[in-house]
């Protein structure tokens, strides 16, 4: 192979065409004879001609091989320089993913899916719907602040009985993922499904995964519900059962820096959806006056910076088989070299419990930011002023439980103090009390519904504009 490579285009013709060309020469030099003799030598060279191919016929005969060998070489580059170029990637497998939020924060997710360049992303029932390649997986298991998990589509199909879903199981390729050597978690939840226990249908998804395990690596692997190597969801309707294969490990909403909660945390993936639906510029200034241990600030913080959501957690999908670790490695690179080193605008909270504030600074400092990132102060919202002329205040104030009886005073007291000094602020407040705007005396531009945990809440959007309150007399 090597040697024709080394053989240039046309150069065997041209050696072959060189006898026929030195002919006439060689004729020219040879003395001329007459008489008899001439006869007889003339005799001698027409039977040598008979048995020998005339020099027109040797052009014909070896050009074949020669232009076909030399078309090989043209088509099929060298070994060599095979192993030096780069391979050309394989056509990328698309799957079907589902990535579920926290009920209200749908539309919000979708768009920041097509952001992330998805742009097939369709809010759904408590998530929404994208194709992807496996990069793609790994990408949004990075960067989505509002997603708890990435679930990936692994079987789909008709199910009308238990048994249905042990087929279905069955006829997934599971031995693709992980293996008998794993330990498994299965879950299982449904809409309207005629089945009369979930617990059972759980039982038959994990006998179809192991059966199939069992038959193809004579092992089943061991279960563990606590943090197994592989989960898997089983989705169920009324008719119909998905499986999916779940990339994301623990819930996404666990960054891996809020270990102090506070009283009443909010989930971080929740705190980045106020963040997104009240439509806080990451160049504006920020505020909560009820921060707590600071969730929304610290999501606030890793927003402005371009801080990936997921840069210093691990994922389910590392404990997969065939998990490329340096393919992983190159993108989170890649998403390190993006992030900022400095905030554009001041973000500060306030609470009127100093031991909150402690742990607002101690999530900050495992947040990996500086502790002039944000501005952590023990402070009344009825009395403490804004940091900027214009900004976003967004919060989550005491209600329901946090509140040992209702204080009306609290809220027109902190509503007084917004209308006096907060003019040209975009305020957002979440609570589970649907009368919060008519206490505080504000109209809302826009109101979200939203679950945080249990509690069924609204996120009220005001904007604080002077000429619309009075001034107190």
């Amino acid at each position: 192979m090597n040697t024709m490579s080394d053989t240039k285009p046309g150069k065997t013709l041209t050696l072959k065409k060189k006898p026929a060309a030195a002919a006439p020469d060689a004729e020219q030099k040879r003395p001329k004879r007459a008489g008899a003799r001439a006869r007889q030598v003339a005799q001698l060279e027409r039977e040598r001609e008979k048995k020998q191919p005339t020099p027109a016929a040797l052009p014909v005969a070896a050009p074949a091989p020669a232009r076909e060998a030399d078309e090989r070489v043209r088509e099929a580059p060298p070994r060599r320089n095979r192993e030096r170029s780069p391979r050309a990637p394989a056509r990328a497998e698309i799957f079907r993913v589902f990535a579920p939020c926290p009920h209200g924060l749908e539309d919000a997710l979708a768009a920041e899916m097509q952001a992330l360049g998805f742009d097939d992303a369709t809010p759904d029932r408590a998530g929404c719907q994208f194709h992807a390649d496996w990069t793609g997986i790994l990408r949004a298991n990075l960067y989505s602040r509002l997603a708890t998990r990435i679930l990936v589509e692994v079987n789909h199909g008709p199910v009308h009985h238990e048994d249905d879903i042990l087929d279905l199981a069955m006829d997934t390729p599971w031995e693709r993922w992980f293996g008998a050597e794993q330990t498994l978690r299965v879950d299982t939840s449904a809409i309207r499904s005629p089945m009369q226990s979930l617990q059972y249908c759980n039982l038959r998804a994990k006998d179809g995964i192991c059966d199939r395990l069992r038959d193809r690596e004579g092992e089943r692997p061991d279960i563990d519900t606590v943090r197994p190597d592989a989960r898997v969801h089983l989705f169920l309707t009324e008719d119909t059962g998905t499986l999916y294969l779940d990339t994301s490990g623990e819930s996404l909403f666990k960054r891996g820096w809020r270990l102090e909660k506070g009283e009443a945390p909010l989930r971080e993936n929740l705190a980045a959806g106020l963040l997104a639906l009240a439509g806080w510029d990451p160049s504006q200034a920020l505020m909560d006056p009820f921060c707590g241990s600071g969730t929304i600030l610290i999501e606030a913080a890793w927003i402005a910076l371009g801080v990936p959501a997921g840069i210093w957690r691990p994922f389910g999908f590392e404990r997969l088989r065939n998990h490329d670790a340096r393919h992983w490695r190159d993108i989170k690179d890649d998403a390190r070299s993006h992030i900022a080193t400095q905030l554009e605008s001041p973000i500060v909270g306030y609470d009127l419990d100093g031991h909150a504030i402690d742990a607002a600074r101690a999530n900050l400092e495992r947040a990996w930011l500086t502790t002039d990132a944000i501005r952590f102060e023990v402070g009344d919202a009825r009395h403490v002023r804004p940091p900027a002329d214009t900004g976003w205040l967004v919060t989550n104030p005491p209600y329901g439980e946090r509140l040992e009886q209702e204080d009306d005073a609290l809220w027109a007291d902190w509503a007084q103090n917004l209308k006096q000094h907060y003019s040209g602020w975009q305020v957002s407040i979440i609570s589970s009390d649907l009368d919060l705007p008519r206490r505080m005396r504000l109209k809302p531009l826009r109101r979200y519904p939203l679950h945080n945990g249990s509690l069924d809440c609204r996120l009220f959007n005001f904007e604080m504009v002077t000429a619309s309150y009075r001034k107190p007399k």
